[in-house]
């Protein structure tokens, strides 16, 4: 009997022993996938903030880029294409400094709940946030300088516009003066003639004591204004016909239509206006 306890105990003590040893397999087993899940989360959040930190530099790399296509000289002349790629690139960066700016925000929430995050990266996040103050000046002073540049090309526009009307205006007089020597050309090639019976040039004292045109006092409307350049012929509607005031002969000749009226045909404008630029002809 003795013997069958002492073997009961010695089992239940080997029973015990195995039950401890597995709890505290267990318990080790349970600590190592905690801190592994532990180590994963810190890679991730690690990841997260570097992921960040890349985006934040790369888009100052393109800010940078940005900047080198603009040009701002002053005194310079900028086309408006030029202008257009300038302001184009002014808000490409405005874009991207607030996408910066936006994650840098994030980045320092991140910190805030991080219980990983050391004194390097907190540093790290320091830099970038000077580095975007930085180039938030930098913007300013482009900003400013492009504004400048649109005052000076607003000026310039505005002497554009100056020198534009001082055209039109130089345009408008060019146009009067040209006008003016015209009528001057068309006054000196104008002449007038009438021709009509001898009482009608009478009654118009055109015709005065059998002398023609002799006082200044007829009547200058009853005649007809012509361009000796052009106007060659006249025809009289009359089968009888008698040219009263002087002209060369030769510069001339009176010709019959196929009704017998005579057409006074000028062949030598030149010459036959010379003596007068007055044509009286008396017709029955």
């Amino acid at each position: 009997m003795k013997k069958i306890i002492i073997g009961l105990l010695s089992v239940a003590v080997l029973i015990s022993c195995d039950n401890g040893a597995k709890k505290r397999a267990e318990a080790l087993s349970h600590e190592k996938d905690s801190l592994l899940q532990v180590i994963s989360d810190k890679d991730m959040e690690l990841d997260d903030i570097m992921g960040v930190v890349s985006e934040v530099q790369d888009g100052f790399r393109r800010i940078n880029e940005a900047e080198g296509r603009i040009i701002v000289s002053d005194g310079d002349v900028e086309s408006v294409s030029t202008i257009q790629i300038v302001r184009e690139n002014m808000q490409y960066i405005e874009d991207v400094m607030k996408q910066n700016r936006d994650m840098i925000a994030s980045l320092q929430e991140k910190l805030k709940k991080s219980r990983i995050a050391g004194e390097k990266t907190k540093k790290m996040v320091e830099d970038l946030t000077a580095q975007l103050e930085a180039r938030n000046m930098r913007i300013q002073e482009l900003e400013a300088q492009l504004a400048e540049k649109n005052i000076i090309i607003s000026r310039q526009g505005d002497s554009i516009l100056v020198l534009n009307e001082n055209m039109d205006l130089l345009t408008a007089e060019n146009a009067a003066q040209r006008q003016t020597i015209k009528d001057q050309v068309a006054e000196l090639n104008a002449a007038w003639y009438v021709f009509g019976t001898k009482a009608e040039l009478k009654e118009q004292k055109i015709l005065e004591d059998g002398d023609v045109l002799r006082s200044g006092s007829f009547n200058q409307d009853y005649f007809t204004k012509i361009d000796i350049r052009y106007d060659k012929e006249i025809k009289l509607y009359s089968k009888s016909a008698k040219i009263l005031t002087n002209h060369p002969s030769g510069s001339y000749k009176l010709t019959k239509d196929n009704k017998g009226q005579y057409i006074l045909q000028v062949t030598n404008p030149e010459k036959f206006w010379t003596t007068s630029k007055y044509l009286v002809i008396q017709v029955k």
